[in-house]
């Protein structure tokens, strides 16, 4: 942890300002420019509804591949976010329940709406890194790797419905209002950067899903506002959490993956629109987490069960011609070419996943609990 501590000073002096709220930080990929990394998404809940079952198996995963740093999708701690920066809820819900080896190297986390319904500026706040160093938050910002560009985008202030009918929950909107202009500052900031990214791979992350099948659905004001941005940009995938469940939807526009990984704890069974099947390649409505597997032309995501299971395989590969499609479970792969070019994309797992996941666990170990919702 010491070392860790080390490396926290010294990116610390790599942030840099881009354009309008977004910065830059760097971290390095191994030895032979690869980079692993595994995703986890709304799980805050002091070790409970399996989150730390969940946080084993990423420990073990972690292991394996080796990873460089962990991502996390939002909704860091529930109910209400952090009360301010000496609430116990940061070490109950994250200081010691990852205590994997593997899982002592940086976390990139962003914010969710339920950590808007707390003191957000706690989860921003530096002094959290005095506790446990692993931990860097802020509400838009770029992690640059040789190889990936990370944008992490605050999705919670587009949402309308927390500022028109926020019902009985208040947010803690210090830094985003004036909202118009907040978001206008984000977008713009994110365009530039995407521009001028040279990356191989280029990556967004957010808290809402663009695309979902799940409880909440597709985010209609994302859809509008970010969406297009990221098509015209050739962003590669758009990770997120919000929707308890893991998912892959490919977009049938552009070469954009959307990968939801909101299975940290609770989990809604059953929660799936059997009819918004477009695009669709595999859902789960269960709990667990994604790994990210990165090297120069080729990337490989896994989909990973509470005990730790394969559930779902997709890999990614960038060559010269324009060519989109996805490989049937079974077929050979297409050669790949290192090179800046459009994604193809082929699943290697079974067929294609669309109904609500049956596992061998027992509801008492699963803890659904489909009549305390939160939005």
């Amino acid at each position: 942890m010491a070392g860790l501590g080390i490396w926290i000073a010294f990116i610390s002096q790599c942030f840099l300002s881009v354009s309008g709220l977004l910065q830059r930080l760097e971290h390095p990929v191994k030895a032979d420019g690869s980079l692993s990394l595994v995703v986890i998404g709304d799980w805050g809940r002091k070790g409970t509804y399996n989150q730390s079952e969940v946080a084993t198996q990423m420990g073990r995963v972690a292991d394996k591949l080796d990873i460089d740093f962990v991502i996390s999708t939002g909704d860091n701690f529930y109910d209400e976010g952090l009360a301010g920066i000496d609430d116990p809820a940061f070490e109950s819900s994250f200081s010691k329940i990852y205590i994997a080896k593997s899982l002592q190297k940086q976390w990139y986390n962003v914010l969710g709406n339920h950590d808007y319904r707390g003191d957000v500026e706690a989860q921003l706040n530096p002094v959290l890194q005095k506790i446990d160093p692993r931990w860097i938050c802020q509400r838009s910002f770029i992690v640059d790797t040789e190889i990936a560009e990370f944008f992490f985008v605050d999705t919670t202030p587009f949402v309308d419905k927390y500022f028109l009918k926020p019902k009985d929950h208040k947010y803690d909107w210090r830094g985003v209002l004036p909202r118009e202009r907040y978001l206008s500052k984000l977008l713009k900031g994110l365009e530039m950067a995407l521009k001028d990214s040279t990356a191989n791979w280029r990556i967004v992350v957010g808290h809402h899903p663009v695309r979902s099948i799940g409880h909440h659905g597709d985010t209609q004001e994302l859809i509008r506002k970010l969406l297009p941005i990221i098509e015209a940009n050739n962003v590669d995938m758009y990770i997120n959490g919000h929707d308890h469940c893991l998912e892959h939807i490919s977009s049938t526009n552009s070469q954009i993956q959307f990968l939801t990984s909101g299975g940290g704890s609770k989990a809604w069974k059953g929660d799936i629109d059997k009819d918004g099947r477009d695009g669709i390649k595999f859902y789960y409505d269960g709990q667990g987490f994604m790994s990210l597997e990165l090297e120069q032309a080729n990337a490989k995501v896994i989909y990973y069960d509470i005990f730790g299971q394969v559930l779902h395989v997709v890999n990614l590969s960038k060559g010269l011609r324009s060519t989109f499609g996805v490989q049937k479970s079974g077929s050979s792969p297409r050669s790949s070419v290192a090179n800046l070019g459009p994604i193809t994309v082929w699943t290697s797992i079974s067929s294609l996943t669309f109904e609500p996941q049956k596992t061998k666990c027992s509801t008492q170990a699963h803890k659904y609990d489909d009549d305390s919702r939160t939005l």
